[in-house]
């Protein structure tokens, strides 16, 4: 572990996380714990069609069912009848004589006494439905010819334009090629998706649910009820798992509940049952990409041209941000001089996907790392020693032309993964296994990624965040901040940032659920930007407050301010000896009427970015890592087993080691469902795998006995103490380098994800 305990001892060290004894005692409250008087229960009513035009709907029949309390359509709707964070091109609730254009399009929403009411009620409504053809392909999609959304299935292309790509290819010695696809992924978040909105005296409305971004529910919900922001009021509940999931899903969520709240005058309860859920919100993007890559005779990469097509489904929802992302990542973590990308958004009538855990960047990441590794393989050079070759460091130049000048620790981990691996000796093993076993193979894979941190040049106006800090009368303290907690440990760094700062226990710490009335808006929590952020944000804000302190402390002791010494929750003059406790000194304070809160705001600088091109800093600073992964493939079943894994995460300054390291284990276990095992099934977009006994994710059995972490760091001085994200770096390397490890045993290259054992066994079978 490569990490060092800071002057007051708090980041860097070993902490409890902050919400830990609520969770496991069950004391925490998620959306479904919750209960208002004369609450109702919610179930949605799906068009079940993936293309038509709604002629007609039927509730009488629903209506007659004892506890009803009311069927809701687009009638009902006082306000604008539009979803969509990015595009509104998604409707609430689709009205009579519009489009259905996908599986899980919302038609109607139901009221109930009961929830088993509600859902009776739901399957009783009929709708009329005129089918159309439906387009369930990408390469269908782009021949125009059924349209999911006037005028184009294709309506966004981003591109990058650097250098001369023909002038590279022409350097070029060698030049390779490979057509990749990467399918969906589910988020498998614990909790489903769930509100609660309540008519509210002093607000109009407060939303309560599971969600990472409660800004973007209250501008929704204020949107399609036509009403102020400052008539919305969102509380964020315990939230059981997130992974983009719940980044504008909750809007929609909010939004169909917030329309019965509006016509009932009551509570309006909508908790998703797992098959809802899955049939009906985000997954990450499916992906075809296409890859043209020229070397010279050195090995060194001259030129990189990438096409790739995302399938958006039936609206947009994130994608031309994810676009985004899936546009600067697709050249990897390496310093090519003529690069061109394409990257286009394809409508289909399947589900709209959007953001999942790396946010566009697994899937082309995937492909990129295939090709180095077919490289790699092709010119008989080490797998790290071709990475360490071409790997960007401190003054190469992205994809997107950006200068790196700090913060560049990609070198440190190649250089360290190869190290905790063994390398040398690892490839021995795995040989001398194959030597000696005929039905089954090992091999070896290698991926190497960056990732841009914060929401970049094309989010840069959200990416600010807010936060408050209020010390109490008894020394203990209060902060809020925007970005949410979901599972990630933001609580605990966020307590940790302001004990290091006040002096504080970081038990006397509370962090509060987000609330959009106590904070400003601080931007969505993804991007793995809340430690930077929020983290920054609150770290100015307590700052401040010490400041205050230290001042009044040296008037009570006569203390010099350079010889006090803050933290575990105490004041010490170094010279005299004299202390005081936290909160004698907060005693102190309140009886001299010292200002004891305090807001703090942080922003990074604007970023120049060139959209035209895809040339300029596309993000604030880099994470970088590398992944060294031995799988086991049976050559007579296609099944695959992880056997090691070896990983290493620049991660600028670990704040919390023990958070970094659960959030990499997490990560990697994510990633490799996604390489293996989670083959979403679809049969006339409809989602035929919409719960976890056919949808196959990962368990505490597959994980590798050998799952080595180990972290370098390369501080980012904008960062808090020098952090910079880790959430999704964590999965980003791991299904390329499952899939090269695949692709070495078996001796053929593995060209989609999920690498399930009938494709594997294809590939085997093929000459």
């Amino acid at each position: 572990m490569r990490t060092t305990v800071s002057l007051n001892g708090v980041i860097g060290a070993k902490v409890k996380r902050v919400d830990a004894e609520p969770k496991v005692t069950g004391k925490a409250k998620f959306a479904a714990d919750l209960y208002f008087d004369k609450m109702v229960h919610c179930y949605l009513v799906l068009a079940r069609k993936p293309h038509g035009i709604l002629k007609g709907i039927d509730v009488n029949e629903a209506l007659k069912i004892p506890g009803v309390v009311g069927i809701y359509t687009h009638e009902d709707i006082p306000g604008k009848n539009q979803l969509g964070e990015v595009i509104k091109d998604m409707p609430c609730l689709v009205p009579v004589g519009e489009k259905v254009r996908y599986y899980g399009d919302v038609v109607a929403v139901v009221a109930a006494e009961t929830l088993e009411v509600a859902k009776e009620a739901a399957e009783r409504v009929k709708l009329d439905i005129e089918e159309l053809p439906a387009v369930l392909d990408i390469n269908e999609a782009l021949k125009d010819e059924i349209k999911v959304h006037e005028p184009t299935n294709v309506p966004i292309h981003k591109k990058i334009r650097k250098g001369e790509l023909k002038k590279g290819f022409a350097e070029s010695e060698h030049i390779f090629e490979g057509e990749f696809y990467a399918h969906y992924q589910e988020q498998a978040y614990l909790e489903p998706q769930g509100v609660i909105v309540t008519p509210d005296i002093d607000y109009g409305y407060t939303v309560y649910g599971t969600m990472q971004c409660p800004y973007y529910v209250q501008k929704s919900v204020a949107h399609v009820l036509k009403l102020p922001l400052n008539r919305i009021r969102v509380i964020q509940t315990e939230t059981g798992g997130g992974f983009g999931g719940k980044e504008d899903v909750p809007s929609f969520v909010a939004s169909y509940a917030a329309v019965v709240a509006y016509n009932t005058g009551r509570p309006a309860k909508l908790i998703y049952d797992r098959e809802t859920d899955i049939q009906t919100t985000s997954k990450r993007h499916p992906i075809k990409s296409y890859y043209r890559i020229g070397v010279d005779k050195y090995g060194k990469l001259k030129a990189m041209e990438i096409r790739a097509y995302m399938d958006m489904g039936a609206y947009a929802t994130l994608s031309p941000i994810v676009m985004f992302r899936t546009l600067v990542h697709a050249a990897g973590s390496y310093e090519i001089p003529n690069v061109k990308v394409d990257v286009y958004g394809v409508y289909t009538n399947k589900i709209p996907p959007g953001a999942f855990r790396g946010f566009g960047s697994p899937q082309v990441l995937f492909a990129v790392e295939s090709m180095m590794d077919e490289i790699s393989m092709k010119l008989d050079i080490d797998p790290i020693d071709f990475r360490l070759l071409n790997t960007l460091r401190k003054g190469s130049r992205t994809a997107t032309n950006h200068l790196l000048t700090e913060s560049v620790g990609a070198v440190a981990t190649l250089e360290n993964a190869r190290e905790i691996s063994n390398w040398k000796q690892l490839n021995r093993e795995v040989d001398e296994f194959n030597r000696i076993h005929t039905d089954r193979k090992r091999g070896i894979g290698v991926s190497h990624i960056f990732y841009g941190v914060s929401l970049g040049a094309a989010g840069q106006h959200l990416d600010a965040s807010g936060a408050h800090v209020q010390i109490n009368a008894d020394g203990t303290v209060d902060v809020r901040i925007g970005g949410t907690e979901m599972g990630q440990g933001a609580k605990t760094v966020i307590a940790m940032i302001a004990a290091e700062e006040l002096g504080q226990l970081v038990e006397k710490i509370n962090v509060h659920q987000p609330d959009t009335a106590f904070v400003p808006d601080s931007g969505p929590t993804v991007a793995s930007r809340t430690t930077v952020y929020s983290g920054n944000a609150t770290r100015l804000a307590a700052i401040t407050l010490r400041e205050r302190l230290l001042k009044l402390f040296c008037e009570l002791t006569g203390a010099s301010s350079e010889d006090v010494f803050w933290g575990d929750g105490k004041y010490v003059d170094r010279t005299s000896g004299t202390e005081m406790s936290f909160e004698e000194l907060i005693e102190q304070a309140f009886m001299r009427n010292v200002k004891l809160n305090e807001t703090g705001w942080y922003e990074t600088p604007k970023l120049e970015w060139d959209a035209e091109r895809g040339i300029g800093e596309a993000y604030v600073t880099y994470s970088f890592a590398t992944q060294i992964v031995v799988v086991e493939v049976d050559l007579y079943t296609g099944q695959v087993e992880v056997v090691k894994a070896f990983t290493s995460h620049d991660v600028g300054k670990a704040l919390n080691p023990e958070g970094v390291i659960g959030q990499i284990q997490g990560g990697f276990i994510q990633g490799m469902g996604y390489a293996l095992y989670e083959d979403l099934k679809m049969k006339t977009g409809q989602i035929i795998t919409d719960n976890f006994n056919t949808y196959i994710i990962p368990t505490i059995h597959e994980i590798p006995e050998e799952l080595v972490v180990d972290i370098v760091e390369d501080p980012f001085p904008q960062g808090p103490y020098g952090a910079k994200g880790i959430g999704e770096p964590s999965l980003m390397p791991t299904p390329a380098a499952v899939a090269n490890a695949i692709s070495r045993a078996i001796g053929k290259r593995v060209l989609r994800i999920p690498a399930t054992p009938e494709y594997i066994l294809k590939l085997i079978k093929e000459d």
